[in-house]
């Protein structure tokens, strides 16, 4: 007979029996009615459906898809540790050409289970469809909170290169001396990290996929080795890979068995060395540099 997870926690009431990478093809409601009412979690980080249409996605009214997050999100606040995090990744919902921005819909929900807002992390990127009749849009937001005040946060790991790393101070006790911090600067709360599309290495058939550099800054930062992460809508992974990367445990969930599949292959790679992903460290490249940024020369008229 096929064991469940419910079935794991009825007989263990943790997650001791579980694998260190594990994925389950269901709704996240039904994974979560099968959790002990317990503080599991050290970081959930995750990017719900934005309710616009995609194939994976079941529309609903901005009132009903509301309802339903701050339904999901009361039964995931009691699972995180008090000194883990929350990152909830979200866009825009677009109706008729109006556009509700979530983050600021879903901050009072936060809020209201009092999670402390540490950052909105604006995600900027270079690429996707062309608006016709307002700006393109070109960005979404990470909200990052905690439970409460004695939470992981790992600068060290993350830190990037400093703009000016010979300056000096030039006035003071340690004028003269360097300025900067010699591992590197904060990396600032807008983080420009190319998303998956077109011929990204990481691209796969998932129509709005995480890049694996914008979690991995994220687990790097927010957790320790061996924590447990949890993506409640893991599509095809990238929360995975990353926690595998860098010595997480993971659990996540997706309705959609295609999505699962690719998840696990990927996961597995990156156990063994062989993710194909794009560092959150690497540079951004420079387009100039392409022949590509070259303006064809116009033929004169004879």
């Amino acid at each position: 007979m096929k064991c469940t997870l419910t079935d794991i926690i009825k007989k263990s009431r943790n997650l001791e029996q579980l694998s260190s990478y594990s994925l389950w093809q269901w709704d996240v409601e039904s994974l979560l009615a099968g959790l002990p009412d317990t503080a599991l979690f050290d970081l959930v980080i995750t990017s719900p459906p934005y309710n616009i249409g995609k194939t994976y996605e079941q529309t609903m009214s901005l009132d009903d898809y509301l309802n339903w997050q701050r339904k999901l999100i009361a039964s995931i606040v009691p699972r995180i540790k008090d000194t883990g995090s929350l990152c909830w990744q979200i866009g825009n919902f677009i109706e008729n050409g109006y556009i509700e921005p979530l983050d600021i819909l879903m901050h009072p929900v936060f809020k209201d289970h009092g999670l402390i807002l540490r950052n909105r992390i604006v995600w900027t990127f270079g690429h996707g469809l062309h608006a016709k009749h307002r700006f393109s849009g070109r960005y979404e937001v990470v909200l990052w909170y905690t439970r409460g005040e004695d939470f992981t946060f790992n600068l060290d790991a993350v830190r990037i290169p400093t703009k000016y790393p010979g300056k000096r101070s030039y006035k003071g006790p340690n004028k003269g001396k360097l300025s900067s911090h010699p591992k590197g600067k904060n990396p600032e709360d807008v983080w420009n990290i190319p998303n998956v599309k077109g011929n990204h290495i990481e691209k796969t058939i998932h129509p709005c996929q995480f890049p694996v550099g914008l979690i991995e800054r994220l687990i790097l930062s927010l957790t320790n080795s061996e924590d447990l992460v949890f993506d409640p809508f893991c599509g095809v992974g990238s929360a995975g890979v990353a926690a595998a990367l860098h010595g997480r445990r993971f659990l996540g969930s997706d309705r959609e068995k295609e999505y699962i599949r690719i998840a696990r292959k990927r996961i597995d790679d990156a156990i063994i060395g062989k993710a194909k992903y794009r560092p959150h460290d690497k540079p951004i490249y420079d387009h100039t540099k392409s022949k590509l940024s070259v303006r064809p020369q116009m033929s004169s008229a004879p």
